[in-house]
């Protein structure tokens, strides 16, 4: 089986890429963190025009998929630019209301698609009872059981390693929907926000790596660039085959789940750790490369590097990801 994209898909990601590089993605990320979300919905907006959100959403509600690849493509990019907001997380409430079967929750994909509706999901039996960026979606999806409620408050905002990712925990709130199919559409979302999570550990990791060679060719010791020595090459070598590997991982997972094929679960649990165990070790590289310089908050890198760490664990854990993929 290949796992190229094709010409299309090629071109759908050099199209992102070039309208994120644009974009000053490190500025919205950190007046996201600061609690300004106007210069990140701005960003939302665009994305939503490129057909980012309908990737998830069915042609019968106005979107354009669902195309898993495509969204693997999409969230790539994403993560190679350090997006914020809760797009994985949007992206898997759409895949959780159009598989409740339920007309009322549906109605809502539209807006989805459009990106008019920013939401957030929170699944605790995926792992955490937080939800992310509660307080600057325009929804809040919860859970629990058989029970898929709209929530109408967050408790108080949680710390975490990545200061653009703000996590609270969702109370109250009102029923959507109830049922049995509420379990198998909670599952379903739940794969999907692990594949879009890889993504975005990859192209983090992409990015991390990219901006580490670059800076390794520039910073001298001892009259000479410190990318010529030999462990700094292996170093980088280690890091790029990982994030190769992962590749297509990714796209495989992709393709089984668009296929629903018996065993797509495992597959995006083998994408999921494998991409999220390489952004983690391109985050490790890139501070010691960087020096005492990596630490500091005031350079973009940061941005990247503290969110290694959180996309590893979100959306399934290395060990739950082993455990999923060892399973009978």
């Amino acid at each position: 089986m290949r796992f190229l994209l094709d010409d299309e898909q090629r071109e759908f990601a050099r199209s992102l890429d070039g309208m994120l590089t644009a974009a000053d993605t490190p500025g919205a990320a950190r007046a996201w963190a600061a609690g300004d979300t106007a210069p990140g919905r701005a960003l939302w907006s665009r994305l939503a025009e490129a057909g980012v959100f309908a990737l998830a959403v069915p042609e019968r509600h106005e979107g354009l998929g669902p195309l898993p690849v495509e969204l693997a493509v999409a969230f790539t990019e994403l993560g190679r630019h350090a997006v914020p907001g809760p797009l994985v997380e949007t992206v898997a409430a759409a895949a959780l209301l159009d598989r409740l079967g339920d007309a009322t929750a549906a109605a809502r994909l539209p807006q989805i698609a459009s990106g008019k509706t920013v939401v957030t999901l929170c699944v605790p039996a995926a792992g955490s009872p937080y939800a992310l960026d509660a307080d600057a979606a325009d929804v809040v999806l919860v859970v629990e059981g058989d029970t898929v409620r709209l929530a109408e408050t967050t408790g108080p905002v949680q710390p975490s390693t990545d200061p653009v990712r703000r996590l609270a925990r969702p109370l109250g709130g009102t029923v959507l929907a109830r049922g049995p199919a509420v379990a198998s559409a909670a599952a379903h979302a739940a794969e999907v926000a692990a594949l879009a999570t890889a993504a975005q550990s990859l192209g983090l990791g992409r990015a991390l790596l990219d901006r580490t060679v670059e800076y390794v060719r520039q910073r001298t010791q001892f009259g000479v660039a410190i990318g010529s020595f030999q462990a700094v090459k292996h170093r980088l070598a280690d890091t790029l085959m990982a994030l190769e590997f992962a590749r297509p991982l990714l796209h495989s997972a992709a393709l089984a789940l668009a296929a629903g094929a018996d065993r797509h679960s495992a597959e995006v649990a083998a994408a999921k750790v494998t991409a999220g165990e390489a952004a983690y070790a391109a985050a490790r590289t890139a501070l010691q490369l960087h020096g005492a310089v990596g630490y500091t908050q005031e350079l973009d890198l940061a941005l990247w590097i503290r969110k290694a760490r959180p996309l590893r664990d979100a959306w399934g854990t290395p060990a739950a990801c082993r455990a999923r993929v060892l399973a009978p």
